[in-house]
């Protein structure tokens, strides 16, 4: 799987899905294309899919959002007979590299979190209504739904058989939304994950797997009455239509670097670092509402979003052997404030609140992706509100301390906002600075009383915003000795220390799907239990059933 994986799409390039608008509610049609698969050597047979399907339904869900936002609710079905899907495609998890299969997992619970949370972010209410088998990774996108119908027959049912079929997990967080989302029982729970032919009609319903069980001869009526009742009670002020998110330009290099309109990624291989350099905006921000959507997905911290996404999606899937993701900004912090100023202001107009929620997501994208995170605050960078999340969401922070010879840039400053206090929580659901400072909660109050205003970098170290200043004669042979000892290091120990420190604080739902079950299934990924030569994974669909080593560890 050495091809580039290409996250931009849109409608016109889909090949698995579609969509129906009828007002305020649109049905979601899953109608994979067997010969559509994202690489050779497997076709997605009964509605299963790889990354190229989860990545055409994640463009959807967002353009839902940005453009659709008059939709209250999304009916997700299927376009097969007698099948809703079969979950994630076997033979593409069995001939993926490790990296590609856990990064795949990871795309695909962001993507399940993002319409998971449409109800609350967005006003849009997600059912799933299950005609046919719905087994695994396919019972996973109803699992995100907020509301699960069910046809009452025979070939209808709901299942994860990861288990018992292929001795791994339900990774995309279908074993922490049984328990924590749905509660199911657990003794119940245990059943269900043990048994290949899942869960059928009013025992589902009963044991909280579904919310409705419908006779198959008024399941369509009930679904679309549903859709309706819930439409109706879903107060929400939004045009229908929105704004096109237009194509992101991007150029690669043929080193590997990128470039887009405000996002500047230069790769440096024999390091194994990457260095991400985000622009300030030339202008100030738009005057009102009015003005914000007539800019569309030009207005700048939209643009800078969607930019930034893709970068760190280019990384993850395209650029594994990069272990160091460097961040720099360049710009005038006083345009960044006034840009995010101007959203906060109006965060109740939908495409306000829709970029801001955006950001919400692509911290979150951020925290979650496994490779150590510097920010640099250099001479000249805009680290100011939304963008100042990205020192709270790095590893580790210099600044740099006093003015360097020759360089005329503006000293280098902090500058909060209100924003950083909460605006943007993390998985844990806290925001970046009280996770920061879980062992200090009243430095919150402190940092209240420093908002909108630029901070110098005796004040950030101070205040705890950086992990270190620098003056001239340090700064250069410090961030080599940091770069270089961390390039050094095992890639495993650096995921494995990174994402236990991030998240330090309360546990929810969300850091269980990708602290917990996500470190679980990574490690099960590796083992010959599934991945061996007679493993359950490679001998799925032989007729012969996995040889286990049978030692518990």
């Amino acid at each position: 799987m050495s091809k580039i994986i290409d996250f931009r799409t849109d409608p016109s390039r889909y090949r698995h899905w579609r969509v129906d608008y009828d007002g305020p509610v649109a049905t979601l049609i899953m109608d994979v294309d067997e010969d559509g698969g994202l690489f050779e050597g497997y076709q997605l047979k009964l509605n299963s899919y790889d990354l190229g399907v989860d990545i055409e339904l994640a463009d959807i869900v967002q353009r839902m959002r940005f453009e659709h936002p008059g939709v209250r609710v999304v009916v997700l079905r299927s376009g097969k007979d007698r099948v809703f899907c079969a979950g994630a495609n076997i033979r593409m998890l069995g001939g993926a590299t490790h990296a590609h299969k856990v990064n795949f997992c990871k795309f695909t619970n962001e993507t399940r979190n993002t319409y998971e949370a449409a109800e609350a972010d967005s006003g849009q209410k997600y059912i799933a209504a299950i005609r046919g088998a719905c087994a695994g990774g396919g019972y996973e996108l109803a699992l995100a739904c907020n509301h699960i119908m069910l046809t009452d027959d025979s070939a209808s049912s709901v299942a994860l058989p990861e288990v018992p079929l292929l001795a791994v997990l339900p990774g995309t967080g279908g074993l922490t939304r049984v328990t924590d989302k749905r509660k199911v029982r657990r003794d119940l729970a245990d059943v269900f994950c043990s048994v290949e032919e899942g869960v059928k009609g009013k025992r589902a319903r009963d044991w909280r797997l579904v919310d409705e069980v419908i006779a198959n001869s008024r399941f369509d009526e009930a679904v679309r009455d549903r859709a309706r009742d819930f439409a109706a009670a879903i107060d929400k002020e939004a045009p229908e239509t929105g704004i096109a998110l237009t194509p992101i330009a991007r150029q690669i290099a043929a080193g590997g670097s990128l470039r887009y309109s405000l996002v500047d990624v230069a790769i440096d291989r024999a390091a194994r670092r990457a260095t991400v350099t985000l622009a300030g905006p030339d202008a100030g921000p738009p005057a009102n509402t009015d003005a914000l959507v007539a800019q569309g997905a030009d207005s700048y911290l939209l643009r800078l979003a969607r930019e930034l996404d893709d970068a760190i999606l280019h990384l993850r899937l395209n650029e594994p052997a990069l272990g160091l993701i460097v961040f720099r900004s360049e710009g005038d912090p006083d345009r960044v404030a006034a840009h995010e100023a101007m959203l906060l202001a109006h965060a109740d107009h939908w495409l306000a609140n829709e970029i801001l929620q955006y950001w919400k997501r692509l911290l979150k994208r951020i925290d979650m992706t496994s490779r150590s995170l510097v920010a640099l605050v250099e001479h000249g960078s805009c680290f100011a509100g939304v963008l100042a999340e990205l020192l709270f969401a790095a590893d580790r922070s210099y600044m740099m301390l006093d003015g360097f010879e020759g360089d005329n840039r503006p000293l280098a400053t902090i500058r909060l906002s209100a924003a950083n206090l909460g605006r943007y929580p993390m998985g844990n659901g806290l925001s970046r600075l009280a996770t920061r400072f879980l062992g200090d909660p009243a430095q919150l109050d402190r940092l209240a009383e420093r908002l909108d205003t630029g901070l110098d970098a005796e004040a950030a170290l101070d205040l705890g915003l950086v992990t270190f200043a620098f003056d001239e004669v340090d700064w250069e042979d410090e961030l080599r000795i940091f770069m270089e000892e961390r390039a050094s290091f095992s890639p495993d120990a650096m995921t494995g220390m990174e994402a236990n420190l991030r998240f330090a604080g309360p546990e929810t739902m969300e850091t269980r799907i990708f602290g917990r079950l996500t470190a679980w299934q990574n490690w099960i990924f590796q083992r010959p239990n599934a991945v061996g030569a007679t493993g359950a994974l490679q001998r799925y669909g032989s007729g012969l059933r996995g040889e286990y080593d049978m030692q518990r560890v």
